[in-house]
């Protein structure tokens, strides 16, 4: 029997553990989507216990707490931070074959050297070490990144930001890239009653006064081209589904003109703006060189007692099994018909989605880019041993999976860089067993080409750090 998280964690065969240990383990880390605030890697802030680190805000950790029957207060609540931890440590028992239970204990071994497992038994001792560990401030944000080997960051950041955390960072000479991450959700949901509030502070923002579609997407090139000066290489969109409408120009002018008139907007004109508003900033990424990540698949803030006493990101979000592939190519050949479809990257939170997309993207491939339409890696509800082999077999299955662009962060949390590391060691697992299975040839320049690439240098690469 294997011993728990041992050096070949994962790793099943000869080939597998030498993939790993050869070539992936202690590449850099390109965390080209993340959650991370700025102004805490400026400020380098410092945590005053695990709790503050490890549980404040991820909602991964809150929505399995719940499942443990744990009270609101030792989530959410007023209760102490060492009490909330004791309650984490007694839900991560009962946490057997969930990535989290994984993910915590390489953060627990990585970043403060425990070696053994966190039960209700253990708590204390854990709770004691790991703010020995804080305390002395060797595990700042700052240091935090850096002992993660990580070479570039991307926020996520609204378009109406300053940048200006950005910006210090950049002034301060910190030895890791920070770049802002284009995300105009707030100018896209048409249907959320603050929209048009949004809207009166994009305006002040650009300086351009919106007051139909034409003046919106002139308001976002304008703040587009601000964020691109400051280092922006990549856009992200959340959705619901990725659609697609038919629509005329006359017709969304018309839309926004009715929604700023405090009006009512049917299911259909929503549509038509969002499909309008999508094909616009596609195009305009293209023209730009930016990078579009396209996120769908969410059901948000199903509970809404929940919802409404603690806000979105609360651990209360499902899976959508609604399948958009039809207007997904739709969308697509809309940008290709006008040579004009930027690098995009595709992530279904619908593991069912995974061979659609797999095939789809298939069809927009072009000598533009290797890889220039990639299917995402395993995200969310995807990002654990099941779903990450699944997602890296649909894509081995329907296209290059060398030309993978690999893992993202997707946290909030300066810890989470372990993930990286867990996702390497699942993909040479999956490749190791390839070649022992006499499935690929023990061909070592090839293996290392693809293994470095997917670990590293392929997201290098593509985004043009």
């Amino acid at each position: 029997m294997k011993r728990f998280l041992d050096k070949d964690f994962l790793l099943e065969t000869e080939t597998a553990k030498r993939l790993f240990h050869e070539y992936a383990e202690n590449m850099p880390i390109i965390d080209y989507h993340c959650h991370l605030n700025p102004k805490e890697i400026y400020e380098d802030m410092k945590y005053n216990n695990i709790t503050e680190v490890w549980l404040g805000g991820d909602h991964y950790k809150w929505r399995q707490m719940r499942s443990n029957g744990v009270e609101e207060k030792y989530i959410t609540g007023d209760a102490s931070d060492k009490d909330k931890f004791i309650k984490w440590a007694e839900t991560l028992e009962m946490a057997i074959g969930n990535p989290l239970y994984h993910w915590s204990h390489l953060e627990l071994k990585k970043y403060f050297g425990y070696r053994g497992y966190l039960s209700s038994e253990t708590a204390e001792e854990v709770w004691e070490l790991c703010n020995d560990k804080l305390k002395n401030g060797d595990l700042s944000a700052r240091k935090l990144i850096e002992v993660s080997n990580v070479d570039v960051i991307c926020t996520t950041d609204d378009p109406v930001d300053s940048l200006e955390w950005h910006k210090k960072i950049k002034e301060d000479n910190f030895s890791v890239r920070v770049l802002p991450t284009w995300r105009p959700d707030k100018a896209l949901h048409i249907e959320k009653d603050s929209f048009s509030d949004y809207l009166h502070t994009l305006s002040a923002v650009s300086g351009v006064e919106i007051k139909d579609f034409d003046s919106l997407i002139e308001a976002l090139k304008i703040r587009m081209d601000f964020f691109v000066e400051n280092g922006c290489k990549v856009s992200d969109h959340g959705l619901e589904y990725i659609m697609y409408e038919n629509y005329t120009d006359n017709e969304v002018n018309e839309i926004l003109k009715k929604k700023l008139n405090g009006n009512q907007l049917s299911e259909t004109e929503q549509r038509k703006f969002k499909t309008a508003f999508m094909v616009a900033m596609g195009k305009e990424y293209a023209k730009k060189n930016l990078v579009m990540q396209l996120h769908y698949g969410v059901i948000r803030d199903l509970n809404k007692r929940i919802f409404n006493a603690l806000g979105a990101d609360a651990g209360i979000d499902a899976v959508n099994n609604y399948s958009s592939s039809v207007e997904t190519g739709r969308y697509l050949n809309a940008l290709a018909e006008e040579n004009l479809l930027p690098k995009t990257i595709i992530y279904p939170l619908n593991s069912s989605d995974f061979d659609a997309v797999g095939t789809i993207i298939g069809c927009f491939q072009d000598s533009d880019t290797i890889g220039k339409v990639q299917h995402g890696s395993g995200w969310w509800f995807n990002d654990n041993k099941t779903g990450m082999i699944s997602q890296m077999t649909s894509l081995a299955n329907l296209g290059l999976l060398g030309n993978f662009i690999g893992m993202l962060t997707d946290s909030r949390s300066f810890l989470s860089y372990t993930r990286h590391e867990y996702f390497r060691r699942i993909m040479c697992n999956l490749i190791g067993n390839l070649v022992e299975n006499g499935e690929y040839p023990e061909d070592e320049k090839s293996l290392k080409k693809i293994v470095e690439g997917i670990s590293y240098k392929n997201a290098k690469r593509y985004f043009g750090f």
